[in-house]
Order: structure tokens, then C-alpha cells, then sequence
């Protein structure tokens, strides 16, 4: 196990059999929760003792909350700078006047679509954000490792988070377009 998965917890990466790192293969991570997960499933322990039982639902409860955790940039991101001391609120304020600013325009933008119900400027708006997140993913990924770049890669988080947040507005956004 890596040093960096030590502590009282149990490490995500680790549950999966994987390495601390940032890029990793999502259908290889399915893949991995998928078999561990049916491996501890309470429903195998029904007739096992109370400790046994308790143990598989620990378990259980363990891998699904890294898949979670892992499986999205952004939380595995933040997951990441926790390993090395880093703790970022899930709430955390962008702290940075240009992506602030950045923020307001995408907002504005969003306002106006949901004027317009144009479903094609819309899915244009959309693949704009996810080349936004890409990008994002590839800064962090670039910095995460390396101390003298925590800041900024604390700062990427945040940004990732905030992305995260629009995509879903996007979402609500074709939903209510939907009805």
C-alpha cells in the first residue's frame, strides 16, 4: 500500500487495488468496484454470524463510498490533496477574481439560455464547460504531486467543484426544457 493511503481510514485507492493517482481508467475502476462489491455483499452473509454480517456491510459501505469518490475528477481530486494533509471543503469559495468573473459570465450565459429554450445552444454551452473540466483535470494533474504546486492545485479544486455545480444546473436546465 502507498505511504500515502496510511492512516485510520481506509485508503480508496487501495480497496480497488489501484495506485494513488489522478488519470486513472474508469471502466478499469467499475471493473474493480464491481467485483469487490459482489465479493462483500451483505446478501452472501445472511446466514453468517452477527460479526461476519457486520464486517461485509463495513465493507460494503467502504467500496461503494470510494467508487463514489473516485469515479468523479473533482472528489477524487480533492480526495487526493486530503491524502497528502490538504482538506478542501466540499463548499470551498473560489478565492480567485478571474475565475470569479468567469463564473458570473457562465451564469449570465445560463440565464439567457433557459430565455432562449435553444436546445442546440444549449449542448453548445454544454461541450464548452466539459472542454472547461478537461482542462481543469489536466492542470490538476499536472500539479497535484508536486508540493510546491499545492496551492495551485488546492485552487484547480475548487474551480473543478464549481464546474461540477454548473454541469448540473445545465441538467436542471434541460430537464425543466424536457417537461
Amino acid at each position: 500500500m502507498s505511504e500515502e493511503c496510511r492512516g485510520d481510514k481506509p485508503c480508496y485507492f487501495a480497496l480497488l487495488d489501484l495506485k494513488p493517482h489522478f488519470n486513472i481508467d474508469l471502466t478499469d475502476l467499475a471493473t474493480r468496484y464491481r467485483e469487490k462489491a459482489a465479493a462483500v455483499h451483505p446478501d452472501k452473509f445472511v446466514t453468517a454470524v452477527e460479526r461476519e454480517k457486520r464486517i461485509a456491510l463495513e465493507q460494503s459501505a467502504n467500496l461503494n463510498e470510494a467508487y463514489r469518490i473516485l469515479k468523479t475528477p473533482s472528489q477524487r481530486a480533492r480526495y487526493l490533496l486530503s491524502l497528502k494533509g490538504t482538506s478542501i471543503p466540499l463548499e470551498a469559495t473560489v478565492q480567485d477574481p478571474e475565475f470569479l468573473m468567469q463564473q458570473m459570465q457562465w451564469h449570465d450565459e445560463l440565464d439567457e439560455l433557459k430565455g432562449l429554450k435553444d436546445l442546440v445552444a444549449i449542448e453548445q454551452f454544454k461541450k464548452h464547460i466539459k472542454q472547461v473540466q478537461l482542462t481543469l483535470e489536466t492542470e490538476f494533474n499536472n500539479n497535484w504531486q508536486n508540493p510546491d504546486h499545492y496551492l495551485k492545485a488546492e485552487q484547480l479544486v475548487r474551480r473543478m467543484q464549481f464546474m461540477d455545480k454548473l454541469v448540473l444546473s445545465v441538467a436542471q436546465l434541460e430537464e425543466q426544457l424536457d417537461d
